[in-house]
């Protein structure tokens, strides 16, 4: 347990992006709840801060625009007695330079062993660890463990959709494909997310971002289906958070929604390209399937992905089989 002089008021730094945000939420409810008196502030990216801000562990939220030094000033001023970066970047460092001194404690990237894996396919990273589970180690110092509930998402009253919002088609039950990501070797071409959604026979809700609307529009098109509503683009992302809270399963590729319905507890079917399970990147303490291509010797590219396959096949994604009934009788889905 901490001791009595145990640090108490935390900054919990982490810049970007989606999915791992989400991920670390098990770091700041673990410090909130188990360091006795513990306040907990959060920094990240200003077009971030909605992730954060209904988050009842997290008593202030800081964003970053432009400037580094102006966001320090303001951390400054509120005296921490303890830094955990989470992010474990120039910009965090930097951000580290500009404020006043203060005991830092960062994660372990495994930068160097992720390197290994895409450049020579020597697999050494840590078997069967997730990436909360290596942020947390990062608090373990002060007492923290791992409390098992998983990662935490919290929607905003305001941003809960009615099942009315919905056609009458979907509103006794749908499943859901989260059809984005953010670079294209992590998400199914147009013509495998129109044969996944042709496989899929229950009312159906696609969701994505404006990035994504001309994917959505050309499954629409393709397919001429009733039972499938596009509401991609036309909700924000707390909102398309709700209706993945109110769907039946999951379908994503490797993208924030994926953690955001871990976080929520769905049943979710993970469709990975070019990333892979030992990044520790993946549907955390919730019901999940893995679809993956296997035996690929380019695979993994990246730990991060491009904007499409160097080797110009993407077989990651279009050797996929998207066996929905096979995956449905194994699992009773």
């Amino acid at each position: 347990m901490p001791s009595a002089d145990s640090p108490k008021k935390f900054l919990v730094l982490r810049f970007s992006s989606i999915g791992d945000i989400v991920m670390t939420t098990p770091v700041v409810r673990c410090l909130k709840q188990q360091v006795p008196g513990a306040v907990v502030h959060f920094a990240t990216k200003n077009q971030y801060r909605f992730l954060v801000e209904s988050n009842p562990y997290v008593d202030k939220v800081f964003g970053l625009g432009e400037s580094i030094p102006d966001l320090a000033r303001e951390l400054d001023a509120e005296g921490y007695d303890a830094v955990i970066d989470l992010h474990n970047n120039l910009r965090t460092w930097r951000l580290g330079r500009a404020m006043q001194p203060v005991p830092t404690y960062r994660f372990d990237k495994l930068n160097l062993k992720k390197y290994l894996l895409t450049a020579f396919k020597i697999n050494v990273m840590p078997v069967g660890i997730h990436a909360s589970d290596r942020f947390l180690a990062t608090v373990e110092r002060f007492g923290v463990k791992n409390d098992g509930l998983g990662q935490d998402f919290f929607i905003p009253p305001a941003d809960e959709v009615s099942p009315d919002a919905l056609p009458e088609t979907h509103r006794r039950g749908y499943v859901a494909y989260a059809i984005g990501a953010q670079q294209a070797t992590r998400q199914l071409p147009l013509p495998k997310m129109i044969e996944l959604c042709g496989k899929i026979r229950r009312p159906l809700v696609l969701l994505g971002g404006k990035v994504d609307e001309a994917n959505a529009e050309g499954i629409v098109e393709a397919l001429n289906n009733p039972l499938i509503f596009n509401a991609v683009g036309k909700f924000n992302f707390n909102q398309s958070a709700s209706l993945i809270r109110q769907a039946q399963l999951v379908y994503a590729h490797d993208t924030g929604l994926a953690h955001v319905a871990a976080a929520l507890k769905k049943r979710v079917v993970f469709i990975l390209g070019n990333t892979v399970i030992p990044f520790g990147m993946y549907p955390y303490a919730t019901e999940k399937v893995v679809w993956e291509v296997n035996g690929l010797w380019c695979r993994p590219c990246s730990k991060i992905g491009y904007d499409r396959c160097p080797l110009r096949h993407h077989r990651c994604m279009n050797d996929q089989k998207l066996d929905v009934a096979a995956m449905e009788r194994k699992t009773g889905w």
